[in-house]
């Protein structure tokens, strides 16, 4: 996922990549567990991702952050990892 502005707080990188629709839907995700970053479990809502972090969410799916420059157009180039 393609990020303009780094760090980015995993929430609103949540809402970004399209994993949720609600900040509270991705507080909820966090609470639950069910968001690592890079591999481990990650339970603060507000944990800043910097450009080469994996986020997954179970059952959403698995996204790089990547980061970019500002002219770039980073919401219309949503790349899921596959």
């Amino acid at each position: 996922m393609d990020v303009a502005v780094l760090p980015i707080k995993l929430d609103a990188f949540l809402k970004l990549c399209g994993a949720v629709r609600t900040g509270g839907e991705a507080k909820a995700a966090v609470q639950a567990g069910r968001v690592r970053v890079n591999g481990a479990v990650e339970l603060r809502r507000g944990r800043k991702l910097y450009a080469g972090d994996r986020v997954e969410l179970h059952g959403a799916g698995a996204w790089r952050v990547r980061g970019v420059s500002s002219r770039d157009d980073a919401a219309a180039r949503r790349t899921p990892e596959e």
